[in-house]
């Protein structure tokens, strides 16, 4: 048991930039690929992440000191340290049952698979730390009432249940991903996107305003404002913008904006190497599927970057920065001082696929769903500081507490975890989890009609 812990943990401990293409490279060989176009696309796939990861490092680098920058000059004071996703990925994996999961994810989805419930083959591995993230905080809040076993198994019951929404929700949304990614038979998987379950309802009430429910995605805020809308231009912008927020010196404002028009320049390119890659893998899969299962169609799962190529994610990215700085400083309840997880890729593309790129309601549900990061980031702070001191995942000082203000699907997170609560009389979490399933439902058939109909997204 021990040597099958090492050899999986050895092997996600690659990065999703090599473990994510050897997935695809075996998933080729299997479907009948080439081994030389198997292996072109695989290293096609590594360089599209390795660029994505690079470009999005780059950005956080740049604006997380001024964002840093903007809070110090109000003098807040907030005890909670940002430690971003990292930081939670490397406490998930610091649980005992971590590598547990791993077989747990690939032997739902083969299930699901063979009894035709999804038709997503999920290449995504590498964040099954996800699962784990809930599984820890789940094990964590149900301690007390179900004993150390008894937590664990809830835990890991819970963590299979998000796995099977994660691929349903990777199946109701592969049809819109691919209409505004421009890749086919791809989907994304990932966690992050249960924000839009809730961002639905909301959504549905914006479209009722006229104004609002026209198609007004980055092609059209072109036409509307010329070239103050390129890539380069608007990034200049928004950098500048930030530099004068943060206070910055006139050299320091003027790199900022360069630093930014770069960022948003270069996300489109990056985006083409995952078509590049992800093309002739999704033809192959495609092709195997009709042969072996009667015109059965299957689609590649991934992580959200090769959806990164969309500037309605960064403008909104962009916009979340502000908004979550200042409610950090106004938010009644919230201790977290953001920084890590201050570029919330999270909110953005949940927005994206639920709104289908319109930037102007994309632009809304970030600034209502915001506030939601920031709450749950303190509401997880004192047990996550508790499993890193426990498992010297992070060094902390004594009293000092670490969580993250990103937490990818943080509505969801919290309601999964702390479901049970309503044992000491706390039926919230027991409320968003109805909620949770009552709107997956809804948008699972609004989808569904979009697609069988062929609707043009708005």
């Amino acid at each position: 048991m021990s040597i099958l812990q090492d050899v999986i943990n050895w092997l996600l401990s690659l990065g999703a930039a090599i473990f994510v293409p050897i997935i695809i490279i075996i998933a080729g060989l299997i479907v009948g690929m080439k081994i030389k176009d198997a292996v072109s696309a695989g290293i096609t796939l590594g360089v599209a992440f390795t660029g994505m990861s690079m470009l999005i490092s780059f950005m956080s680098e740049a604006i997380g000191p001024a964002a840093e920058a903007m809070l110090k000059s109000t003098g807040i004071n907030l005890p909670i340290v940002d430690g971003g996703w990292t930081t939670l990925s490397a406490i998930a994996w610091s649980w005992p049952y971590a590598f547990l999961m791993f077989p747990l994810m690939i032997g739902i989805n083969i299930i699901m698979l063979i009894i035709n419930k999804t038709k997503t083959f999920n290449a995504d591995l590498w964040n099954v730390w996800g699962k784990i993230f809930t599984g820890v905080a789940v094990a964590a809040v149900c301690q007390p009432y179900f004993g150390t076993a008894g937590s664990i198994a809830v835990a890991f019951v819970t963590a299979a249940v998000q796995i099977v929404f994660e691929l349903k929700m990777a199946d109701m949304y592969q049809y819109r991903i691919e209409k505004l990614s421009g890749i086919p038979g791809v989907t994304c998987t990932h966690k992050m996107g249960f924000t839009s379950i809730f961002m639905f309802p909301i959504d549905c009430l914006l479209k009722k305003i006229p104004a609002l429910n026209k198609r007004f995605d980055a092609a059209v805020l072109k036409d509307k404002i010329g070239i103050f809308a390129e890539s380069h231009v608007l990034g200049f912008i928004l950098g500048i913008i930030f530099g004068i927020l943060a206070r910055y010196g006139v050299a320091e404002t003027l790199t900022l904006g360069i630093q930014a028009s770069c960022s948003l320049t270069l996300f489109p390119v990056i985006s083409k190497y995952f078509m590049m890659a992800l093309e002739p893998i999704s033809t192959a899969i495609s092709a195997f599927m009709n042969k072996k299962f009667d015109d059965r169609t299957l689609v590649v799962g991934l992580d959200w970057p090769f959806m990164g190529g969309a500037n309605e994610i960064w403008l909104a990215v962009f916009l979340c920065i502000p908004v979550t700085l200042i409610y950090s400083m106004i938010l009644p309840g919230n201790e977290i001082l953001p920084f890590a997880g201050i570029v919330n890729n999270a909110i953005a593309v949940a927005a994206f696929l639920v709104t289908g790129g319109n930037i102007l309601r994309m632009c809304i549900l970030v600034i209502i769903f915001a506030p939601a990061y920031l709450w749950v980031g303190t509401v997880m702070a004192p047990f996550i500081s508790d499993l890193a001191r426990s498992t010297d995942a992070v060094s902390l000082k004594a009293g000092e507490l670490i969580s993250c203000s990103s937490i990818d699907g943080p509505i969801q997170t919290y309601a999964f975890s702390h479901l049970f609560k309503f044992l000491d009389g706390n039926f919230f979490p027991l409320a968003l989890c109805v909620i949770f399933v009552v709107c997956f439902i809804a948008l699972y058939r609004y989808l569904g009609r979009e697609e069988k109909e062929g609707r043009e997204i708005n």
